[in-house]
């Protein structure tokens, strides 16, 4: 059976959506199987509209399918991301967690790989804690966390240890060497979850 990789994001812009896209083609390079969900939209139209990029980014469409309990279930490992909001996750993506406590009780959340990553508008805007923030609900599930990093050399030039991440100066979208820390972020989720997947079932 091959690993199973579910990859959840929220994006405001898009910029959030290009890194997990990054990721799942990591992810994918390893025949994991993969699934890419988003989580819905609740800000109020008001607040939207003040953002032009967001706005334009709401308006486009449907980006993927909203993630469900289910998907979690299924994953044997997962990637989380959020642009940050004021040092932590942004309150759709919490929405989406807020709600795995049945799943938490349950104890179907133990033992699954876990690993996040982050976009943000400042160099200084809270992209580290934004990713531990995420990983602390990582720890209350019992996951396993693996962090990105500096095992690539690649990681040295354009990595963040923690995860992921993307520093949007002026709205610019995520850069090539971003995106190649993304793919590695991704081959590296789906290589752990295999190991312990395997040594789960007994292989």
């Amino acid at each position: 059976m091959s690993t199973r990789i579910l990859v959840v994001y929220y994006s405001a812009t898009g910029n959030t959506a290009q890194l997990a896209s990054a990721l799942v083609d990591g992810a994918r390079e390893t025949g994991a199987q993969v699934r890419l969900r988003t989580v819905a939209e609740t800000a109020p139209a008001a607040a939207i509209a003040t953002n032009p990029r967001w706005q334009a980014y709401v308006d486009s469409g449907s980006h993927t399918e909203l993630a469900t309990l289910e998907d979690l279930e299924w994953a044997d490992g997962l990637a989380v991301g959020s642009p940050t909001r004021f040092g932590g996750p942004a309150a759709q993506l919490k929405f989406f967690l807020d709600t795995t406590g049945g799943l938490w009780a349950n104890g179907k959340l133990a033992n699954k790989v876990a690993t996040s990553f982050t976009t943000a508008s400042t160099a200084h805007g809270g992209l580290e804690s934004t990713l531990l923030a995420i990983n602390n609900i990582f720890y209350h599930w019992g996951a396993i966390v693996v962090p990105l990093g500096y095992a690539e050399p690649h990681l040295l030039e354009s990595g963040n240890p923690y995860g992921g991440s993307f520093v949007s100066r002026k709205s610019a979208q995520p850069d090539k060497k971003t995106l190649e820390a993304l793919r590695i972020q991704g081959t590296r989720l789906a290589t752990i979850t295999g190991y312990v997947a395997a040594g789960m079932h007994g292989a």
